[in-house]
């Protein structure tokens, strides 16, 4: 029975540690973007339709960072951001300069479109691609669900309280074999009195 209890603790312990080393993984890439949005004005984007396949296929997640457009060059993939509409992301096909020297006219069109965007863009600044996940926009979008949200939120809060709730995983003296002492049977050096009772 004892060695089946030592088991059962030592694959609670090993479950525990592991849970706890992937929460720890998943704040630590919360932190890195977090840090990478403010200095290097990184941000994610997500791909609803197939405009850019295959290079960008639909849903699809990329990391995106903010550039001067004086810095895009033919062959970026950019996002541009539009007034009246959502924004675009597509590979730029021609850069044009403009009457003002921060702006630039780019024009663009998706990888997967026979004809190009119908206007130009007159831009100061843009969100160029610098990597892409393909299918993980729909992990985003279930985490985004107030439910999933919830459960994990509670499920953190249970985990913590297991990993730190006090256990005691120690064996007792009796279980060990080792016999307790009383302290008024040992000598002032520490040894035990013998007892020279018959």
């Amino acid at each position: 029975m004892n060695t089946i209890a030592r088991g059962a603790r030592t694959v609670g312990r090993g479950v525990r540690e592991a849970l706890l080393t992937l929460a720890a993984l998943g704040g630590v890439v919360c932190i890195v973007l977090v840090i990478m949005a403010y200095t290097g004005g990184y941000s994610l984007i997500m791909f609803k339709t197939g405009s850019m396949s295959p290079t960008i296929p639909a849903g699809s997640v990329a990391l995106v960072q903010k550039i001067p457009a004086s810095d895009v060059v033919v062959g970026d993939v950019v996002t541009v951001d539009r007034p009246d509409a959502l924004p675009i992301t597509h590979r730029v096909i021609a850069v044009e300069a403009t009457g003002d020297a921060d702006a630039r006219t780019i024009r663009m069109r998706g990888d997967a479109n026979d004809v190009e965007d119908p206007d130009p863009y007159v831009v100061e600044e843009v969100r160029i691609v610098r990597g892409s996940l393909p299918g993980l926009a729909y992990v985003v979008v279930w985490f985004g669900s107030p439910w999933v949200l919830g459960g994990v939120t509670l499920g953190a809060t249970a985990l913590v309280v297991w990993a730190f709730w006090p256990r005691n995983d120690r064996p007792s003296p009796s279980a060990s074999g080792v016999q307790e002492v009383r302290a008024d049977e040992l000598t002032a050096g520490g040894a035990l009195r013998r007892d020279r009772r018959s």
